[in-house]
């Protein structure tokens, strides 16, 4: 996400139909563009040279979103999809046709915690049954930054309700609006961490940039327990009005 932003950082949504979806191998080049594997500088430049556009981008992780989070293993990451997904990606790449703007992350999809507000159609609940049907007003302010930057928010992904500040014996990685998120290396075990639904996404599921609003904790439990690197932007940007605890 630095590459992106300057200076710094499941409940399976009803309005998009999954099985619409289809993952796709895109060639790049002389091999296969593997889709867990690309990083936003290879997704750019594939929408730079024509290979790849923000809509057959956001299509592919919605295919693997709809093959693995919701079918197959089942990891239960996603809490919501953005039903406008698919058109603001439309939007942004009649933009980079008629180079209005060449955003830094422009027509990359991301993912944001659900404790992040966003002015749109998908809630923000902290993965609480007491606050669904709860529509921000405004985006926090690091969504805003991600819209101005050319992103597509994609979705929301599951969390530990309330970010683990239910209980000191709450489970981590379940909530009540989400239900419960699997370890995506061994389905068995414990994703650990309120941010245990925003791992996931970065692993067999796509090489979605997931934002969380982060807990002391979870700079050692996922890298531990999902093998993932985590980058700390040292902004404060994050903690700006707009994204819970």
């Amino acid at each position: 996400m630095q590459s992106c932003l300057a200076g710094g950082t499941a409940f399976f949504s009803t309005n998009i139909d999954s099985s619409s979806f289809v993952m796709r191998l895109v060639d790049s080049g002389s091999a296969d563009f593997e889709l867990t594997e690309a990083t936003i500088a290879q997704l750019q430049d594939g929408m730079k040279q024509g290979r790849l556009t923000a809509r057959s981008i956001a299509e592919m992780y919605l295919g693997r979103i709809a093959g693995i989070d919701k079918q197959g293993p089942k990891i239960n990451s996603i809490i919501e999809l953005n039903p406008d997904a698919l058109s603001i990606a439309d939007k942004l790449d009649e933009e980079r046709k008629a180079k209005a703007r060449a955003a830094r992350c422009m027509g990359i999809p991301v993912l944001l915690k659900d404790n992040i507000d966003t002015a749109d159609r998908m809630m923000t609940t902290a993965g609480s049954l007491a606050l669904e049907g709860s529509y921000a007003l405004q985006d926090a302010f690091i969504a805003r930054r991600l819209r101005e930057a050319g992103a597509v928010i994609l979705g929301k992904t599951n969390l530990s309700e309330w970010a683990n500040f239910r209980s000191t014996h709450s489970t981590s990685g379940w909530s009540g609006r989400g239900g419960l998120t699997r370890n995506p290396y061994s389905l068995d075990r414990n994703p650990c961490g309120s941010s245990s639904g925003s791992g996931p996404p970065s692993l067999p599921i796509s090489a979605l940039s997931p934002l969380v609003r982060k807990p002391t904790g979870q700079w050692s439990a996922l890298p531990r327990l999902q093998a993932l690197s985590v980058s700390n932007p040292q902004s404060a940007s994050s903690a700006e009005p707009g994204s819970f605890q």
